[in-house]
């Protein structure tokens, strides 16, 4: 079972499949990627189809979905909202547990500040997996960074209640 880290996006969807131990070890990582010819209905039934593949060949014991806070597009705000629900919705026929966080909690356990760059967060993540290339694009990064930041939190959570898992 593994936990999987999801950026939505309609054109990128980053994903990232962590192994639960050991921590740190990356199974594979990458981006969906649908073509803005399609129409939108098309699009996101090929995400659809794409995350219950992932979901299948790595089943997930946890999903991790970034939740969107804030866009100042309007339009990137609405596809990257359908985006995250075709994800959401994926994760729960896959019936693993599902979680959210927003960018800036990822951003302040990877790199010690929520108003880190997508550069800084690319560059952790090539620090802390001892990558030898920096993840591109950030999609992947940011996945990565998703399921690190879960597994960190989950790691904390077990340490301070004395169990193990």
């Amino acid at each position: 079972m593994y936990v999987i880290g999801i950026d939505p996006g309609l054109t990128r969807c980053g994903f990232a499949v962590l192994h639960p131990a050991p921590f740190k070890s990356i199974e594979c990582a990458g981006v969906i990627e649908t073509s803005p010819s399609l129409g939108i209905e098309k699009r996101l039934a090929e995400l659809f189809e794409e995350l219950c593949k992932l979901f299948t060949e790595f089943p997930p014991e946890v999903v991790v979905v970034e939740r969107v806070l804030f866009q100042t597009n309007a339009k990137t705000a609405m596809s990257v909202g359908q985006a995250s629900g075709v994800a959401l919705v994926a994760a729960a026929k896959s019936s693993a547990a599902v979680v959210s966080y927003s960018s800036n909690e990822v951003k302040m356990t990877l790199c010690g500040t929520g108003s880190a760059t997508k550069r800084e967060v690319q560059r952790m993540v090539e620090i802390e997996f001892s990558l030898q290339n920096t993840p591109e694009p950030p999609d992947v990064a940011d996945a990565i960074g998703l399921a690190y930041h879960h597994q960190v939190l989950s790691a904390r959570s077990r340490a301070f209640s004395g169990g193990t898992r």
